[in-house]
This record gives C-alpha cells, sequence and structure tokens, in this order.
C-alpha cells in the first residue's frame, strides 16, 4: 500500500514484427555515425581488459567497430599487461574460485601510470581508427588531461550508475561544465531511467550509455539491489532522445545499450528499442583476439571493497573476432556472426538502416 512499482521488460522478452516488405540483405547498412566518426557497424566494446587490448582495439577498428580501452585498468598500472593478465588466468584454472579475483584487485592497486596510457593508445592513435577510453567519473577530471595529450578523440565516462552531478568528499564532478570545456565528444553512462538518460543529454554528452553491462559474470543486482530490465531502459532513453532533440532544436544524442545482450537477436531487439549502437564484452571474450583467452570479467570486479563482477571462464572455440562479428558460422544459437545477423534482422522486415529500423514493430511475450 502507497507504492508504485512499474512493469517493465528485459530483451528477451521482446519479439521484431516484420513488416510488408522485404529486401536482400546486401542492401541494408549498418553504418553509424557518433559525432565525426563514422564506423561500418553499431558496436562499442565494453571497457574491459579480458577483452580490450591496444591490439585487440586496433582489429576491432578494422572490422568497422569501436574499441575502448579502460584508461583504469591492467594496461595503465603494468609495463607487462600481458603478464599481469597471465597471474589471473593462472588463478582462474586454481581450485580456489575466489583467487583469480583476488589477484585482479591486487594488480589494481598499482598506480596508474600516464606514461602507460600512452603508451597502450599509441598503437590505436597509430592505426588511423578513432581512439577512445574509459574513465570513472571519480577520475575523470584527473585522468582526462593525460588522456587527450595520448591522442584520445572520444570519452567514455562511465560508472555502474552515473549522474549528471557525482558528489563525492572533494569537488564534485559537474558533467555540463566537464563537457563543456573539452573538444572531443564524451559518452556517458550508465543509467537506467528517462529522467537521468535526459539530464545527462542535457551535459551535452554525445551519447549516454544504457546498463551496467549485466551478463553472466555481473553480480550488481545482487549486491545492490539495483537492475536494468534492458528493453524498458532502451525505449525511455529513446524517449529522453526525442524530447531533448526537440527542446534543442535537432541536437542528437545517442542511445548506447549495454547489457542484457545475450545473442545477435538481442542486438536487433536492442537497436528496434530505440539504440543506436550496443556495447559489447562478453560476446567477444572467446575471439582469438580476445588477451584474455576466454576468460570475462566487467571493469567493477576490481574494486578495492565491493566488486560487482565474478571472473567467468568461458570455452575457447578458436574463432576469430572477424567470425565472431560477421562469420562464417555452424551454430545456430545467435552467438557467432553477431551483424550479419542483425543485417538479416533488417532484410527480413524491410527496413535499409538503423535510423529506419528504430521503427520496427514490436510485441511482448505473454
Amino acid at each position: 500500500m502507497g507504492r508504485e512499482a512499474r512493469r517493465a521488460f528485459d530483451l528477451d522478452q521482446i519479439e521484431i514484427v516484420p513488416s510488408r516488405r522485404t529486401r536482400s540483405s546486401k542492401a541494408v547498412s549498418t553504418a553509424w555515425q557518433l559525432d565525426a566518426y563514422r564506423f561500418d557497424i553499431p558496436l562499442m566494446t565494453h571497457p574491459t581488459d579480458a577483452v580490450v587490448s591496444p591490439a585487440s582495439a586496433v582489429a576491432l577498428g578494422k572490422l568497422g567497430g569501436l574499441g575502448v580501452l579502460n584508461a583504469e585498468g591492467l594496461w595503465a598500472r603494468h609495463g607487462d599487461a600481458e603478464g599481469a593478465l597471465a597471474q589471473v588466468v593462472a588463478a582462474a584454472a586454481g581450485d580456489d574460485p575466489d583467487s583469480a579475483l583476488a589477484t585482479l584487485q591486487e594488480l589494481h592497486r598499482a598506480p596508474i601510470s600516464e606514461a602507460l596510457i600512452a603508451e597502450a593508445l599509441r598503437p590505436l592513435r597509430e592505426s588511423g581508427n578513432p581512439v577512445a577510453a574509459r574513465v570513472s567519473p571519480q577520475r575523470a577530471r584527473e585522468l582526462t588531461p593525460a588522456l587527450l595529450a595520448a591522442g584520445v578523440e572520444i570519452l567514455i565516462v562511465q560508472g555502474t550508475i552515473i549522474s549528471a552531478e557525482h558528489v563525492s568528499d572533494g569537488e564534485p564532478l559537474n558533467l555540463k561544465d566537464f563537457i563543456a570545456d573539452l573538444d572531443v565528444p564524451v559518452v556517458a553512462g550508465g543509467v537506467g531511467d528517462y529522467r537521468t538518460a535526459l539530464h545527462l543529454m542535457r551535459t551535452g554528452a554525445a551519447g549516454v550509455i544504457v546498463g551496467y553491462g549485466q551478463s553472466s559474470s555481473t553480480t550488481t543486482d545482487e549486491v545492490l539491489g539495483i537492475g536494468v530490465p534492458m528493453a524498458t531502459a532502451i525505449v525511455d532513453a529513446a524517449a529522453a532522445r526525442r524530447d531533448y532533440l526537440d527542446e534543442t532544436g535537432g541536437r542528437y544524442a545517442h542511445v548506447i545499450a549495454d547489457g542484457g545482450i545475450a545473442t545477435s537477436g538481442d542486438i536487433a531487439r536492442a537497436i528496434a528499442c530505440g539504440a543506436d549502437a550496443v556495447m559489447l564484452g562478453e560476446q567477444l571474450a572467446d575471439a582469438e583476439e580476445a588477451p584474455a583467452g576466454g576468460l570475462y570479467w566487467t571493469s567493477s570486479a576490481a574494486h578495492p571493497s565491493l566488486p560487482r563482477s565474478e571472473i567467468t571462464g568461458l570455452a575457447g572455440s578458436g574463432r576469430s573476432l572477424e567470425q565472431v562479428l560477421f562469420g562464417p558460422t555452424e551454430s545456430p544459437y545467435g552467438t557467432t556472426n553477431l551483424f550479419g545477423a542483425l543485417r538479416r534482422a533488417m532484410a527480413k522486415t524491410g527496413y535499409s538502416d538503423l535510423k529506419e529500423f528504430q521503427r520496427v514493430g514490436l510485441t511482448i511475450r505473454g
């Protein structure tokens, strides 16, 4: 009594409704543009060391996506980041299931080095692809000058839950003032509701991340009791984008879906609900280019006192990153050829590009 709760839906409860026409998949474009940067596929990586190394970020850029390096991860703290990752992999292979997480936490106690950040970002800059890095709201003001000096062109300010003004014991991070002082586009998140998404858009963010990287390894709901049913969260953020577009007379803020995506069908549903792009991590972990050899965790796993992700072991498939994204595949379960499947879903429902596909009909499973 006296309380209300919304009914909300996850992506696997949503179905896409075919339209009156179909088209050839060759006549479909999955291109996505963020500010001045164009990508062949609507993909941004979750910024975890399990998936994104300088080498894998370069490989992903060549395939048309955007690799996001964690500027507070192992590549920013250890000259031999691959050796540090090997320690985590070795601990995960042992008998104690918690030892790998303890090892990761210990490795993150090393201080962040601006020189190591610059060295890690150098291959991305030299590749000619857009350079993107992630910082937490708590350290954004401290680390951003070094990131910009190292060539970062797209800045990701990401925490589990983020607001337009982060309040702390010290000086709060006011995102509106912070973004206004930068010459690069900023993508901020995660959020899970209309009001916060609109608030972030009003800071001048080029994009808003919806969700917190929910995957088989994420424990945020168990630890904090916070859950984000992704279909509803994306639709709400898309509504905020529409209202912000009207409010500003044409300024467009991108919606990036992060979490609750297990298959290529979920990617299609996320776009259909209004996302401009998806942020993937777990789906890329078993690619041979992934630096952790099939292990996966989110960046919140290394929190020194309250980790919100476990380290999950995935069976290595031996597939290349290109196969994971574009096939060919022998799997009928939507875990490989992720963006070939998105293209086919768009073709089967008659839409030629991502913005059109956001208007596709939806039903909710009973």
